[in-house]
């Protein structure tokens, strides 16, 4: 007994989970983790721009666990700032692209998901 797959999105639908993986991000890399897993299989822009989102929250997430072992030097505060003001502007930079009908590709990431 095969279990049903979930419908796929609508392209409206596609555009604003797309989106969400982007704006959430600010939130740490979670929310984006979370649409992609679950919207991947049902909208090719979810996909494509959910991993790029999540590709972006695991740099931004490597770069603060770098800075917070270099804590104990003044260069580890400063990663630590630096990954959360690029992830509140890339991220609503992002959102804004996507929402426009555009796609956005990070301008600092690691593609690390391919």
């Amino acid at each position: 007994m095969s279990t049903p797959s979930a419908p796929k999105l609508t392209p409206a639908e596609d555009k604003t989970y797309a989106g969400l993986a982007q704006i959430l991000g600010i939130l740490g890399i979670l929310p984006s983790l979370i649409i992609w897993i679950v919207f991947k299989d049902r909208g090719p822009q979810t996909n494509k721009l959910g991993k790029e989102a999540l590709n972006f929250q695991i740099t931004m997430l490597l770069i603060e666990v770098v800075g917070y072992i270099l804590t104990f030097i003044f260069v580890g505060v400063i990663l630590i700032f630096a990954a959360w003001a690029l992830r509140l502007i890339f991220s609503i930079v992002a959102f804004t692209k996507v929402q426009a009908g555009e796609d956005y590709k990070y301008p600092v990431t690691l593609r690390l998901i391919k």
